[in-house]
């Protein structure tokens, strides 16, 4: 059976921030942000804790650390492009992000040391919709529209109790069969006349309300 890296002289040179930092992810993923301590990361790097401090000082530090990484992960939108393509384009990244990192949701504009990929991604999406015509003040009303948007759709989908179209279908029949159409009766027509339908995906909302938006933000702009 091969050693974990902790159980070697030369664990310290093996390790790195960044690798201290993706085992960091790999616990909040598997396990919830919640899980994440020195001692489990420590567990997870195959070290003792005190290796950990010697690449983060705390776990502030390391909560800065992997909310850069989740930053990092979302495509950047580019300033010259078609604005309405990038910001969609964007949106689009980043739910899919929050999708395989739910744990990140509530910190992402939690910290108050970004790092650099946090910083870049917040200037291109400034600059995007700067570059598209939008006022600063336009530009922060859109920038905190959009983002209350995906982070709240992304806040949503991470609680249902169903993770894609044929389990939606599953949950709701049988929720459906709870209930009366009597007493429920626009519950029981949604779910037989919408939900129950052969192709329907709840995440296809995501696209509906994001082009909603869009349509508003481009209608806002001067000379529209």
């Amino acid at each position: 059976m091969s050693k974990r890296v902790g159980e070697t002289s030369g664990a310290r040179t093996q390790l790195s921030r960044e690798r201290v930092l993706r085992g960091a992810v790999a616990v909040a993923d598997r396990d919830g942000i919640g899980a994440l301590t020195i001692r489990s990361l420590a567990q997870e790097l195959g070290v003792k804790p005190m290796s950990v401090y010697y690449y983060v000082a705390n776990k502030d530090e390391i909560l800065d650390g992997i909310v850069d990484l989740v930053f990092g992960e979302i495509e950047l939108p580019s300033p010259g492009g078609d604005w309405r393509s990038e910001i969609r384009r964007r949106a689009v990244s980043a739910r899919a992000v929050l999708r395989r990192h739910p744990w990140a949701i509530a910190l992402m504009e939690s910290r108050t040391t970004p790092g650099p990929a946090t910083l870049r991604h917040h200037d291109a999406t400034l600059g995007t919709l700067r570059g598209a015509g939008f006022s600063v003040g336009m530009t922060a009303h859109a920038y905190a529209l959009l983002d209350a948007y995906v982070y709240g759709f992304a806040l949503q989908e991470s609680s249902l109790p169903f993770a894609g179209p044929d389990t939606a279908a599953e949950v709701t029949e049988s929720i459906a069969q709870q209930i009366s159409a009597e007493d429920y009766p626009h519950l029981i027509e949604m779910a037989t006349e919408h939900v129950l339908r052969p192709g329907y995906d709840w995440g296809d909302e995501f696209e509906f309300g994001l082009g909603l938006i869009l349509d508003s933000l481009a209608a806002s702009l001067p000379g529209a």
